[in-house]
């Protein structure tokens, strides 16, 4: 067996040890632990040596994806090279060093750089002030409908308790509203998968606080009548929320302030280059527009936020420069639309439209079902992926679709590598038009195949059983 197929634990052979210290003939330093302290047993740890232990986590570190050793097709997260040199920055020693409590004299210079990111996602995003307190994506979600809610109790507008939310949105638009304790109003999505205009103005009354919108919207379709529901909402006397996850194909091109939004919050994690796998670390700065300045103090968070993450994102930002901020939308968007026009024949698109970073396929073209025997389906096409060395896209969101495969190069990958991606998704979709077996089998040489991730989500097994230890 390979060092990863074993457990730490059953490589432990007792008496066997990872260091040696030589007996410098020392006394007197032994510590005498009260009793309550003591444990009645022994732990059971495994006993391995340096070289078992060094070997077991690096094969073990190696069955992670990452995206310095391949390509994330990922659509709606973002998965973006990070240049090395915002992690030595924000490795230095005198970032390091800081803590939260100390004197704000002492630390003129994080002053300066949250002054200086300020600045410039301002003029990126249209929006007049940030704050950095929010730490995640839905974090500044929260935030940004706080600020909503107390613009309007302010001006004793109290009846103003629901919020509307596109059918595509993302599902922490939802979520986020309903901790905010906003009731949630859903409009709906026309055939061409933008909001419905129509279907929006029996909407708006007396009671609706705002709209919370992703432009581009999950789709990766721009909504071309922004500016006609921005005017729509705001006659009403609501706000509008700009849920920047996909903020990605819009840098140094569209801002969101321009489309009429009101207040938004940024992934500085994923548009701003930090890496977000694993669930963290994060930061979703928020920005209003100028009449929200005087709500942005709303308490959300001790302290001012992620500082790595906005240190990250601030050398990302004064690296690329104004002109060089300006090609990020544009090559999210053209890397894009190459892999949809590139596979439409063989995978199904729903929408014939222009995408902006990410689009959505409906399932394959050709399935291979036939005579009763069942197709490939997105899952297997996904896990199929697996054996060729791709992270596999999102599936099955947005709920739009039966059969959904998201998929987003974004900027930082060249085309040779789209190239080849395209090359191999068009491998398998003709291995499913073929022969579907082998994709129902997939993935085949992966350490272990398809788990059953219900059972491991609902009853996860954390700790070494008794009948393995040593």
């Amino acid at each position: 067996m390979r060092y990863y197929d074993k457990l730490v634990f059953e490589l432990s052979k007792s008496g066997r040890t990872g260091y040696s210290l030589a007996d410098n003939g020392c006394k007197g330093y032994e510590m005498n632990l009260p009793a309550a302290l003591e444990r009645a047993e022994a732990p059971m740890l495994p006993e391995v040596s340096e070289v078992d232990v060094v070997r077991h986590y690096t094969n073990l570190s190696q069955m992670n994806f990452g995206v310095d050793t391949g390509f994330y097709p990922l659509g709606s997260c973002t998965m973006k090279y990070n240049p090395k040199i915002n992690e030595e920055i924000a490795s230095m020693p005198a970032f390091l060093g800081l803590h939260p409590l100390q004197a704000e004299y002492t630390v003129p210079g994080v002053k300066e750089i949250y002054e200086g990111i300020d600045r410039s996602l301002a003029a990126i995003t249209g929006m007049e002030h940030f704050t950095f307190k929010p730490c995640a994506g839905a974090h500044g979600e929260l935030t940004g409908l706080m600020i909503i809610r107390e613009y309007h109790i302010s001006r004793g507008d109290l009846k103003r308790t629901r919020i509307i939310v596109p059918d595509s949105a993302h599902g922490t638009n939802p979520a986020s509203a309903a901790v905010c304790g906003l009731e949630i109003v859903e409009v709906k999505s026309n055939a061409d998968g933008l909001v419905d205009v129509n279907d929006l103005k029996p909407l708006l009354d007396d009671t609706i606080a705002g709209i919370m919108m992703t432009n581009p919207n999950t789709l990766g379709l721009f909504e071309k009548d922004i500016r006609e529901i921005a005017d729509l909402v705001h006659a009403a006397g609501g706000l509008l929320y700009y849920d920047g996850a996909n903020m990605n194909p819009l840098i140094g091109t569209v801002r969101p302030g321009d489309m009429g939004f009101d207040v938004m919050h940024l992934n500085l994690h994923k548009s701003f280059s930090t890496p977000h796998g694993g669930g963290g670390p994060g930061s979703g700065p928020v920005g209003v527009c100028h009449k929200l300045v005087p709500f942005l103090g709303v308490n959300v968070s001790g302290f001012h936020g992620n500082f790595g993450v906005i240190l990250r994102a601030y050398a990302y930002i004064l690296m690329l420069g104004r002109q060089n901020v300006r090609l990020c939308g544009k090559l999210a968007a053209l890397g894009a639309n190459y892999i949809k026009e590139s596979l439409k024949d063989v995978y199904k698109l729903p929408i014939e439209s222009v995408c902006k970073h990410e689009f959505v396929f409906d399932g394959l073209v050709n399935d291979g079902a036939r005579d009763g025997k069942e197709g490939a389906t997105t899952l297997d096409v996904a896990k199929r992926l697996l054996d060729y060395g791709y992270h596999a896209p999102t599936i099955y969101f947005p709920l739009l679709f039966h059969q959904a495969i998201m998929i987003e190069p974004t900027e930082t990958e060249s085309k040779e590598t789209l190239d080849e991606f395209i090359e191999v998704m068009r491998r398998i979709a003709a291995e499913a038009a073929e022969n579907p077996d082998i994709l129902h089998g997939a993935p085949h040489n992966t350490p272990i195949g398809r788990p059953d991730e219900t059972a491991a989500a609902r009853n996860p097994i954390l700790k070494i059983q008794d009948e393995c230890a040593c």
